[in-house]
């Protein structure tokens, strides 16, 4: 008991380490963005152009403006830390096809002459890992957590609906669909089952 204890609260140590460490990374980011003119808005990812290929990943780590940066920063540290509790190194993994995603999806899919960056297609995916890991897993305690999640954060879907040109959309739909696949890629091998007994009357 006392093992498991402590396991659980290294794990949670870790996740809260990591997220806190991701968000300040955010706003640090955010300050040499304004302190030099906004020059690291060059690095968002601009639809069709296979040069920008290069900027899916950096774009999701950038923000147009102060206010941008805070609205991200409260789900994605919350978000983040509930997915990061089951590991670190599968929370890595998640974020990467998450990132991937969205940012293709906004590549293939966002108007021409848009730039597009911000976490807020991370937020969507790891919303949407964290609605279906417990039943992908089949793990009841994850399914509570799933529909907790749901409970607060479900609002956030109306995000992927084209309903704001200032918004991508496709970012925030992209990105849930990257969570979604990520709970699939990324679900824990099933234990075997225990060979049943017979009995002879």
């Amino acid at each position: 008991m006392t093992g498991t204890r402590t396991s659980a609260t290294a794990r949670a140590v870790t996740a809260g380490a990591v997220m806190l460490a991701w968000v300040a990374l955010l706003w640090v980011l955010e300050g040499v963005d304004v302190a030099t003119g906004n020059s690291l808005d060059s690095y968002g990812v601009s639809p069709r152009e296979p040069a920008e290929l290069a900027d899916i990943v950096p774009a999701a780590f950038l923000h147009s403006g102060w206010e941008h940066v805070a609205s991200n920063s409260v789900p994605l540290l919350v978000l983040g830390f509930i997915a990061a509790l089951g590991g670190t190194a599968r929370f890595a993994a998640v974020v990467l096809v998450v990132i991937v995603t969205s940012g293709l999806g906004v590549w293939l899919t966002a108007p021409p002459n848009t730039v597009t960056l911000g976490a807020s297609g991370v937020v969507f995916g790891l919303l949407g890992y964290l609605l279906v890991r417990g039943f992908v897993d089949r793990s009841p305690l994850d399914i509570v957590v799933g529909v907790v999640v749901a409970a607060v954060y479900g609002s956030l879907l109306w995000g992927v609906l084209p309903t704001d040109s200032g918004i991508s959309w496709q970012g925030h739909l992209f990105g849930l669909v990257g969570g979604v696949a990520a709970a699939f890629l990324f679900r824990r091998p099933r234990r075997p089952q225990e060979p049943r007994g017979y009995v002879t009357v």
